[in-house]
Protein backbone atom coordinates (compact mmCIF):
# COMPACT_ATOMS: atom_id res chain seq x y z
CA UNK A 1 0.00 0.00 0.00
CA UNK A 2 1.38 3.69 -0.52
CA UNK A 3 1.78 5.76 1.97
CA UNK A 4 -0.45 8.92 1.31
CA UNK A 5 1.65 12.10 0.33
CA UNK A 6 3.30 14.45 2.77
CA UNK A 7 4.09 17.34 0.83
CA UNK A 8 1.29 18.09 -1.98
CA UNK A 9 1.81 21.12 -4.56
CA UNK A 10 -0.79 21.52 -7.25
CA UNK A 11 -0.96 23.99 -9.95
CA UNK A 12 1.36 26.64 -8.59
CA UNK A 13 2.07 29.45 -10.99
CA UNK A 14 4.40 32.65 -10.65
CA UNK A 15 4.73 35.24 -13.08
CA UNK A 16 6.41 38.52 -12.59
CA UNK A 17 5.73 41.93 -13.70
CA UNK A 18 6.72 42.60 -17.16
CA UNK A 19 7.99 39.40 -17.86
CA UNK A 20 6.49 37.38 -21.29
CA UNK A 21 5.38 33.81 -19.57
CA UNK A 22 5.37 32.28 -16.06
CA UNK A 23 8.25 31.53 -14.38
CA UNK A 24 6.04 28.64 -12.89
CA UNK A 25 3.57 27.49 -15.20
CA UNK A 26 1.38 25.44 -13.48
CA UNK A 27 3.52 23.04 -11.06
CA UNK A 28 2.02 19.69 -9.40
CA UNK A 29 4.01 17.03 -7.46
CA UNK A 30 3.65 14.93 -4.30
CA UNK A 31 6.05 13.45 -2.19
CA UNK A 32 6.15 11.26 0.90
CA UNK A 33 7.25 11.73 4.11
CA UNK A 34 11.21 11.15 4.71
CA UNK A 35 11.82 11.21 0.81
CA UNK A 36 13.72 13.91 -1.58
CA UNK A 37 13.36 15.13 -4.70
CA UNK A 38 15.35 16.98 -6.76
CA UNK A 39 13.65 19.60 -9.09
CA UNK A 40 15.94 19.18 -12.33
CA UNK A 41 16.84 21.84 -15.57
CA UNK A 42 18.33 24.15 -17.08
CA UNK A 43 19.13 27.69 -15.39
CA UNK A 44 16.18 29.83 -16.23
CA UNK A 45 13.86 26.97 -16.09
CA UNK A 46 12.26 27.59 -12.93
CA UNK A 47 13.72 25.93 -10.20
CA UNK A 48 14.52 28.33 -7.55
CA UNK A 49 11.21 30.24 -8.01
CA UNK A 50 9.08 26.91 -7.33
CA UNK A 51 11.36 26.74 -4.29
CA UNK A 52 10.92 29.86 -3.14
CA UNK A 53 7.44 29.50 -3.14
CA UNK A 54 7.50 26.51 -1.20
CA UNK A 55 9.26 28.10 1.40
CA UNK A 56 6.92 31.35 1.31
CA UNK A 57 9.66 33.67 0.12
CA UNK A 58 7.67 34.10 -3.05
CA UNK A 59 3.80 34.60 -3.22
CA UNK A 60 2.38 32.22 -6.02
CA UNK A 61 -0.13 33.84 -8.18
CA UNK A 62 -2.59 31.05 -8.53
CA UNK A 63 -2.16 27.16 -6.97
CA UNK A 64 -1.79 25.68 -3.08
CA UNK A 65 0.62 23.77 -1.03
CA UNK A 66 -0.56 21.44 1.63
CA UNK A 67 2.33 19.93 4.22
CA UNK A 68 0.79 17.36 6.14
CA UNK A 69 -2.21 18.48 5.34
CA UNK A 70 -1.81 21.55 6.60
CA UNK A 71 -2.94 24.20 4.13
CA UNK A 72 0.65 26.68 3.40
CA UNK A 73 -0.24 29.08 0.46
CA UNK A 74 -1.05 31.93 3.14
CA UNK A 75 0.76 30.74 6.05
CA UNK A 76 4.21 33.48 6.32
CA UNK A 77 8.04 32.43 5.84
CA UNK A 78 8.30 32.01 9.58
CA UNK A 79 5.34 29.77 10.62
CA UNK A 80 6.47 26.86 7.90
CA UNK A 81 8.79 25.10 9.90
CA UNK A 82 10.93 24.50 6.91
CA UNK A 83 14.83 24.95 6.53
CA UNK A 84 16.67 26.58 3.91
CA UNK A 85 20.33 25.92 2.41
CA UNK A 86 21.09 28.27 -0.20
CA UNK A 87 23.90 28.55 -2.74
CA UNK A 88 25.68 31.32 -1.13
CA UNK A 89 25.00 29.37 2.10
CA UNK A 90 24.05 32.94 3.20
CA UNK A 91 25.42 32.73 6.58
CA UNK A 92 27.09 34.99 9.35
CA UNK A 93 30.85 35.20 8.82
CA UNK A 94 31.57 37.24 11.99
CA UNK A 95 29.56 34.22 13.86
CA UNK A 96 31.03 31.15 15.39
CA UNK A 97 30.53 27.66 14.13
CA UNK A 98 27.99 27.48 17.40
CA UNK A 99 26.40 30.04 17.08
CA UNK A 100 25.67 29.89 13.02
CA UNK A 101 23.97 26.68 14.02
CA UNK A 102 21.83 28.19 17.42
CA UNK A 103 20.65 31.25 15.30
CA UNK A 104 17.25 29.46 13.96
CA UNK A 105 16.69 27.97 17.91
CA UNK A 106 17.21 31.34 19.27
CA UNK A 107 15.01 33.22 17.13
CA UNK A 108 12.37 30.43 18.00
CA UNK A 109 13.28 31.08 21.36
CA UNK A 110 14.14 27.66 22.67
CA UNK A 111 15.47 27.26 26.44
CA UNK A 112 19.06 27.74 26.77
CA UNK A 113 19.35 23.73 27.90
CA UNK A 114 16.90 22.27 24.41
CA UNK A 115 19.45 25.31 22.21
CA UNK A 116 22.94 23.68 24.31
CA UNK A 117 21.70 19.81 23.19
CA UNK A 118 20.40 20.60 19.86
CA UNK A 119 23.20 22.58 18.86
CA UNK A 120 26.36 19.44 20.14
CA UNK A 121 23.82 17.16 18.31
CA UNK A 122 24.02 18.92 15.33
CA UNK A 123 27.30 19.41 15.76
CA UNK A 124 28.40 15.90 15.94
CA UNK A 125 25.74 15.07 12.95
CA UNK A 126 27.77 17.52 10.71
CA UNK A 127 31.26 16.15 12.12
CA UNK A 128 31.93 19.62 12.68
CA UNK A 129 33.20 19.14 16.51
CA UNK A 130 36.40 21.01 17.69
CA UNK A 131 35.17 24.09 15.50
CA UNK A 132 32.51 25.12 17.41
CA UNK A 133 34.51 27.86 18.23
CA UNK A 134 35.73 28.90 14.80
CA UNK A 135 34.24 31.76 12.96
CA UNK A 136 32.38 30.73 9.68
CA UNK A 137 35.05 33.49 7.51
CA UNK A 138 37.85 30.98 8.78
CA UNK A 139 36.40 27.51 7.23
CA UNK A 140 36.65 25.81 4.11
CA UNK A 141 34.06 25.91 1.13
CA UNK A 142 33.01 22.13 2.61
CA UNK A 143 32.71 23.03 6.22
CA UNK A 144 30.68 25.86 5.79
CA UNK A 145 28.70 23.64 3.87
CA UNK A 146 28.00 21.72 6.53
CA UNK A 147 27.17 24.59 8.95
CA UNK A 148 24.88 25.75 6.90
CA UNK A 149 23.06 22.16 6.29
CA UNK A 150 23.37 22.02 10.74
CA UNK A 151 21.50 25.31 10.81
CA UNK A 152 18.80 24.29 8.71
CA UNK A 153 18.35 20.81 10.45
CA UNK A 154 19.00 22.29 14.12
CA UNK A 155 15.22 23.22 14.07
CA UNK A 156 13.98 20.38 13.09
CA UNK A 157 11.87 21.00 9.65
CA UNK A 158 9.03 19.86 8.60
CA UNK A 159 10.68 19.95 4.88
CA UNK A 160 14.32 20.70 4.16
CA UNK A 161 14.75 22.46 0.71
CA UNK A 162 18.36 23.31 -0.79
CA UNK A 163 19.09 25.64 -3.50
CA UNK A 164 21.73 24.62 -5.65
CA UNK A 165 23.88 23.61 -2.18
CA UNK A 166 27.14 22.12 -3.89
CA UNK A 167 27.64 24.29 -6.86
CA UNK A 168 30.34 26.51 -5.27
CA UNK A 169 32.55 23.35 -4.30
CA UNK A 170 34.99 22.13 -6.70
CA UNK A 171 34.25 18.03 -8.23
CA UNK A 172 35.76 16.07 -5.60
CA UNK A 173 34.21 18.05 -2.33
CA UNK A 174 30.81 17.75 -4.40
CA UNK A 175 30.89 14.11 -4.94
CA UNK A 176 31.63 13.79 -1.13
CA UNK A 177 28.75 16.15 0.41
CA UNK A 178 26.45 14.91 -2.08
CA UNK A 179 26.57 11.47 -0.17
CA UNK A 180 26.80 13.60 3.23
CA UNK A 181 23.74 15.78 2.50
CA UNK A 182 21.74 12.18 1.39
CA UNK A 183 22.93 10.25 4.31
CA UNK A 184 22.34 12.83 6.38
CA UNK A 185 18.08 13.55 5.09
CA UNK A 186 18.05 9.16 5.29
CA UNK A 187 18.74 9.36 8.86
CA UNK A 188 17.10 12.41 10.12
CA UNK A 189 14.15 11.06 7.63
CA UNK A 190 13.49 14.85 6.71
CA UNK A 191 11.57 15.26 3.54
CA UNK A 192 13.61 17.78 1.96
CA UNK A 193 13.62 19.27 -2.31
CA UNK A 194 17.01 19.81 -3.87
CA UNK A 195 17.74 21.78 -6.65
CA UNK A 196 20.09 21.46 -9.16
CA UNK A 197 20.93 21.71 -12.65
CA UNK A 198 23.51 18.43 -12.44
CA UNK A 199 22.05 15.44 -13.84
CA UNK A 200 24.38 13.13 -11.59
CA UNK A 201 23.52 15.02 -8.80
CA UNK A 202 19.60 14.37 -9.79
CA UNK A 203 19.82 10.82 -10.55
CA UNK A 204 22.14 10.09 -7.85
CA UNK A 205 20.69 11.91 -4.73
CA UNK A 206 16.50 11.41 -5.23
CA UNK A 207 13.74 9.06 -4.70
CA UNK A 208 11.67 11.10 -7.03
CA UNK A 209 12.83 13.72 -9.68
CA UNK A 210 10.90 16.38 -11.78
CA UNK A 211 12.52 17.81 -14.78
CA UNK A 212 11.83 21.09 -15.39
CA UNK A 213 11.68 23.24 -18.86
CA UNK A 214 10.65 26.79 -19.25
CA UNK A 215 8.74 26.65 -16.18
CA UNK A 216 6.79 23.79 -16.60
CA UNK A 217 7.55 20.10 -14.88
CA UNK A 218 7.90 17.93 -18.24
CA UNK A 219 8.28 14.74 -16.17
CA UNK A 220 8.46 13.54 -12.50
CA UNK A 221 9.34 9.79 -11.39
CA UNK A 222 12.09 7.62 -9.92
CA UNK A 223 15.45 8.30 -11.36
CA UNK A 224 15.48 5.01 -12.81
CA UNK A 225 12.16 6.03 -14.32
CA UNK A 226 13.35 9.36 -15.68
CA UNK A 227 16.78 7.39 -17.62
CA UNK A 228 15.50 4.33 -18.78
CA UNK A 229 11.56 5.59 -19.57
CA UNK A 230 11.64 9.75 -20.44
CA UNK A 231 8.20 10.66 -21.75
CA UNK A 232 9.37 13.86 -24.32
CA UNK A 233 12.54 14.25 -26.21
CA UNK A 234 13.33 17.48 -24.05
CA UNK A 235 13.62 14.89 -20.82
CA UNK A 236 15.31 12.57 -22.95
CA UNK A 237 18.04 14.69 -24.23
CA UNK A 238 18.51 16.42 -20.92
CA UNK A 239 19.29 13.05 -18.39
CA UNK A 240 22.04 11.03 -20.49
CA UNK A 241 23.04 11.25 -23.50
CA UNK A 242 20.72 9.76 -26.28
CA UNK A 243 20.43 8.76 -30.55
CA UNK A 244 16.58 9.65 -31.91
CA UNK A 245 15.50 7.56 -34.30
CA UNK A 246 12.67 8.96 -36.59
CA UNK A 247 10.58 5.71 -37.68
CA UNK A 248 7.40 5.54 -39.23
CA UNK A 249 5.23 2.43 -38.42
CA UNK A 250 5.50 -0.98 -40.82
CA UNK A 251 3.19 -3.48 -39.22
CA UNK A 252 3.48 -5.25 -35.62
CA UNK A 253 6.94 -4.98 -33.91
CA UNK A 254 8.15 -3.12 -36.91
CA UNK A 255 9.20 0.48 -37.92
CA UNK A 256 11.18 1.88 -40.38
CA UNK A 257 13.90 4.39 -40.17
CA UNK A 258 15.47 6.56 -42.81
CA UNK A 259 19.52 5.57 -43.54
CA UNK A 260 18.95 2.36 -41.53
CA UNK A 261 15.88 0.51 -42.66
CA UNK A 262 13.48 -1.77 -41.14
CA UNK A 263 14.18 -2.30 -37.33
CA UNK A 264 12.44 -4.32 -34.80
CA UNK A 265 10.53 -2.72 -32.28
CA UNK A 266 8.46 -3.39 -29.34
CA UNK A 267 5.68 -5.62 -30.26
CA UNK A 268 3.46 -3.88 -27.68
CA UNK A 269 3.53 -0.36 -29.57
CA UNK A 270 0.21 0.23 -31.50
CA UNK A 271 0.44 1.90 -34.72
CA UNK A 272 1.03 5.78 -35.23
CA UNK A 273 0.51 8.12 -37.99
CA UNK A 274 3.40 9.64 -39.79
CA UNK A 275 6.58 9.94 -37.86
CA UNK A 276 7.10 9.22 -34.17
CA UNK A 277 10.68 9.43 -32.39
CA UNK A 278 12.69 6.64 -30.47
CA UNK A 279 14.95 7.18 -28.06
CA UNK A 280 17.76 4.57 -28.27
CA UNK A 281 20.64 5.30 -25.44
CA UNK A 282 24.75 4.78 -26.92
CA UNK A 283 25.04 2.10 -23.73
CA UNK A 284 22.08 -0.43 -25.80
CA UNK A 285 24.11 -0.36 -29.01
CA UNK A 286 26.55 -3.37 -29.28
CA UNK A 287 28.92 -3.74 -32.25
CA UNK A 288 29.18 -6.81 -34.08
CA UNK A 289 27.06 -9.07 -36.23
CA UNK A 290 24.40 -9.95 -36.49
CA UNK A 291 25.08 -6.80 -37.58
CA UNK A 292 21.64 -4.16 -38.06
CA UNK A 293 23.04 -1.72 -39.73
CA UNK A 294 27.04 -0.80 -40.71
CA UNK A 295 28.66 2.21 -40.38
CA UNK A 296 31.74 4.49 -40.83
CA UNK A 297 33.55 5.36 -37.19
CA UNK A 298 33.66 9.33 -37.60
CA UNK A 299 35.05 10.36 -34.04
CA UNK A 300 36.51 7.87 -31.00
CA UNK A 301 36.80 9.60 -27.41
CA UNK A 302 38.17 7.50 -24.83
CA UNK A 303 37.76 8.16 -21.30
CA UNK A 304 39.14 5.42 -19.16
CA UNK A 305 36.57 2.88 -18.94
CA UNK A 306 35.17 3.68 -21.97
CA UNK A 307 35.13 4.57 -25.84
CA UNK A 308 32.42 6.75 -27.21
CA UNK A 309 32.36 6.28 -31.01
CA UNK A 310 30.73 8.35 -33.49
CA UNK A 311 29.64 6.64 -36.28
CA UNK A 312 27.90 7.92 -39.36
CA UNK A 313 24.80 5.57 -40.67
CA UNK A 314 23.41 6.85 -43.78
CA UNK A 315 21.70 10.82 -42.89
CA UNK A 316 22.34 9.65 -39.51
CA UNK A 317 25.38 10.38 -36.81
CA UNK A 318 25.06 7.21 -33.50
CA UNK A 319 26.53 7.61 -30.59
CA UNK A 320 27.85 4.02 -29.28
CA UNK A 321 29.21 3.83 -25.91
CA UNK A 322 31.52 0.48 -25.11
CA UNK A 323 33.92 -0.60 -22.21
CA UNK A 324 37.50 -0.03 -23.42
CA UNK A 325 39.70 -3.31 -23.74
CA UNK A 326 43.29 -3.18 -23.94
CA UNK A 327 44.57 -3.27 -27.31
CA UNK A 328 41.64 -2.56 -29.14
CA UNK A 329 40.89 1.02 -30.07
CA UNK A 330 38.17 1.37 -32.97
CA UNK A 331 40.12 3.57 -35.79
CA UNK A 332 38.22 6.45 -37.41
CA UNK A 333 37.04 5.81 -40.96
CA UNK A 334 36.72 2.53 -40.45
CA UNK A 335 33.88 0.15 -40.80
CA UNK A 336 31.55 -0.68 -37.60
CA UNK A 337 28.75 -3.68 -37.38
CA UNK A 338 25.76 -2.23 -35.10
CA UNK A 339 22.82 -4.83 -33.67
CA UNK A 340 20.28 -3.48 -30.52
CA UNK A 341 17.61 -5.16 -28.83
CA UNK A 342 14.11 -4.02 -29.78
CA UNK A 343 13.64 -3.55 -25.67
CA UNK A 344 16.35 -0.86 -25.97
CA UNK A 345 13.99 1.73 -27.62
CA UNK A 346 12.05 4.34 -26.33
CA UNK A 347 8.83 5.80 -27.64
CA UNK A 348 8.59 9.34 -27.00
CA UNK A 349 5.90 11.18 -26.84
CA UNK A 350 4.42 12.87 -29.95
CA UNK A 351 5.40 16.44 -30.11
CA UNK A 352 2.48 19.22 -30.21
CA UNK A 353 3.36 22.03 -31.75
Amino acid sequence: MHSPAYLVAQDLTKQFPGTRAPSVDRASFTLERGSMLTLLGPSGCGKTTLLRMIAGLVTPDTGSLHVAGRAMTSVPLHQRNMGMVFQSYALFPHLSVARNIAFGLEVRGVDRATLKREVADMIALARLEGFEHRRVADLSGGQRQRVALARALAIRPDVLLLDEPLANLDVKLRDVMRTEIRSLQRRLGVTAIFVTHDQEEALSMADQVAVMSEGRIQQTGTPQDIYDRPKTRFVASFIGRGNFLDATWQSPGVASVEGIGKIGIPSSIAPWQGIRTFLLRPHHIQTGTPALCVGEIEEVVYTGERHTISVRVGPLVLSVECAARSGTTPIPGTEIPLFWHPEGLVLLDAEHP
